[in-house]
Parts: structure tokens; C-alpha cells; sequence
């Protein structure tokens, strides 16, 4: 299991992303990033993140 803790990013938030592949977190980022945090992620933010997933 894959997973991105919102935090990690550099938001005050406990959101966990969890799912099977890194595309999925991605996927799953964008859009509590969006959604939550008014922030469209680029394609230079997803390469951050994508350095931020954890296998659990």
C-alpha cells in the first residue's frame, strides 16, 4: 500500500492518502489538494509529491 501524508507536503493537515499504485495517490492528491487546499497541482508539484509516497 502506497501512501502521502498531506503534511508531508507542507499543509496543516492530517489528511493520508492511501492506495495500491503512485498514480492513484497522485490522482487522490490532486484532488483533496484542490478540493481542501484551493491548490491545482503541476506537473512540477506531482514530481514533489511523487517523492513524498510511502510504500507502508
Amino acid at each position: 500500500m502506497k501512501t502521502l501524508h498531506c503534511r508531508d507536503a507542507g499543509f496543516d493537515c492530517e489528511g493520508v492518502i492511501q492506495a495500491s499504485t503512485d498514480d492513484e495517490v497522485l490522482t487522490q492528491a490532486a484532488e483533496h489538494a484542490q478540493t481542501v487546499h484551493g491548490v491545482t497541482v503541476t506537473p512540477e508539484l506531482a514530481i514533489q509529491l511523487k517523492g513524498l509516497i510511502r510504500e507502508v
